[in-house]
């Protein structure tokens, strides 16, 4: 991109985290609480320095097999039922990126009792006790309030873990977390607003080369983890990233910016991790205050996106897709001279998507009258006149890879979304 340095994968891996503990206050911070705890236990038990590290990306991503809202909040219970169910579709998500495949194996098994050291084992596979340590980190953050001052939280803490050492959690790492609680600083930092700037600071990972092979990973798998979430949105991000692709190819951008578009298409929606499900999936149209809940997707899209300093670009690219040229658009209200090409053909690729899929409300509208839905946006001033022409011309060829892509991406949902028992 534009400065030519590396993509720090800390950066990237604690945007992430925050952009999908963003769908409820409760939310806030857990994975990096998760994340924190399990590297202070790591370190407390002397663990190598490359194993604590890779418990501590394992934490900052643990829940991203639990997609829905409610499924979300439910994990926040201690003893809530079915906590293991969202950790196989998680480990299925974060394999498809080869560097995560360590922190996959991890959040595979991190809901497995310790059983008395039957759960080293689990379905006969063994248990990697990095699972081990985040189950125990996991259960110490949900028990701690947040409204309430946390040092006065402690001895019921350490009692109710201590009282399912060797059941739910590894004697060894309780013991661990016993002379972790008796140090202020510990307690101080797991609920302090800075506890992503700790994790900057003791996280040492390698940063990405800023070639778009290693980006393209994470940014497909993050595609996943956004539009997993329904059956109405699991291919919307890969065809609009098709999409984006093919208009930024005719409208002369090099080989290597075309990818970086396709990058910015796969990312565009991250916003919408704040967004219930159950506004995603209405069959109806939206009240007013559901409108507003869903335009903060790309308020969020940006702010998330925006401590990664080499993805400047990709920022506009990504989060500017329902801005206007007349400036009416949001959330900045941006006008011609602030959009990019860039931008306006993410604007472009977003509006044909979404008109060509089916929505919880409607079917697909179909080629011609999605085509005639972007003239009259383009006369309006919301979508760019130029990039909507291009469009028109090459549609058949866009079209074509857009419903290839969509295809697989419809399959890898339904593979994704059957229960692993009836897998093989």
């Amino acid at each position: 991109m534009a400065n030519g340095a590396p993509i720090s994968l800390v950066d990237l891996l604690l945007s992430m985290s925050e952009a999908m503990d963003l769908v409820s206050p409760s939310l806030v911070n857990h994975q990096k609480q998760v994340a924190y705890i399990a590297l202070d236990l790591a370190a407390e038990m002397d663990w190598p320095h490359d194993q604590q590290q890779e418990v501590a990306v394992a934490g900052t991503l643990h829940d991203a097999g639990a997609l829905s809202t409610r499924e979300k909040l439910q994990l926040l219970q201690f003893d809530a039922p079915g906590l293991d169910r969202h950790c196989e579709a998680g480990y299925r998500l974060l394999r498809l990126f080869g560097p995560f495949s360590a922190a996959a194996q991890m959040v595979r098994y991190h809901h497995t009792p310790w059983s008395r050291g039957a759960g080293i084992q689990a379905n006969g596979q063994p248990v990697p006790r990095g699972s081990h340590l985040l189950h125990l980190a996991d259960r110490i953050a949900v028990l701690v309030d947040k409204g309430e001052e946390v040092l006065s939280q402690v001895p019921g803490i350490r009692e109710k873990i201590e009282e399912h050492s060797g059941d739910l959690f590894v004697p060894e790492m309780v013991d661990a977390f016993r002379r972790l609680a008796e140090k202020e600083y510990f307690w101080f930092d797991l609920v302090s607003h800075s506890i992503g700037a700790t994790l900057r600071r003791r996280m040492v990972l390698p940063a990405l080369p800023l070639e778009t092979e290693s980006v393209a990973g994470i940014a497909e798998m993050f595609s996943y983890i956004i539009d997993f979430r329904s059956r109405f949105t699991a291919s919307h991000s890969s065809g609009l990233a098709v999409n984006a692709e093919a208009l930024a190819r005719v409208a002369g951008f090099s080989d290597e910016d075309c990818r970086w578009m396709r990058v910015a298409g796969n990312l565009h929606d991250l916003g919408k991790l704040a967004v219930p499900t159950e506004i995603l999936e209405k069959p109806a149209g939206l009240t007013p205050q559901e409108r507003d809940v869903m335009r903060c997707h790309t308020y969020h899209t940006y702010r998330v996106l925006e401590p990664i300093a080499a993805f400047e670009r990709i920022i506009a690219w990504a989060a500017f897709h329902h801005e206007r040229l007349d400036g009416r658009g949001y959330p900045f209200h941006l006008a011609a001279k602030d959009l990019s090409v860039g931008s306006r053909i993410m604007a472009v690729a977003d509006a044909y998507t979404a008109c060509m899929e089916d929505r919880p409300y409607r079917k697909s509208m179909g080629s011609r009258a999605t085509v005639e839905t972007l003239q009259t946006m383009a006369r309006q001033s919301a979508l760019d006149p130029g990039i909507v022409r291009l469009l028109e011309v090459h549609q058949d060829e866009i079209n074509a890879a857009r419903c290839s892509v969509q295809a697989r991406s419809q399959r890898e949902y339904e593979e994704f979304s059957r229960p692993a028992e009836s897998k093989g």
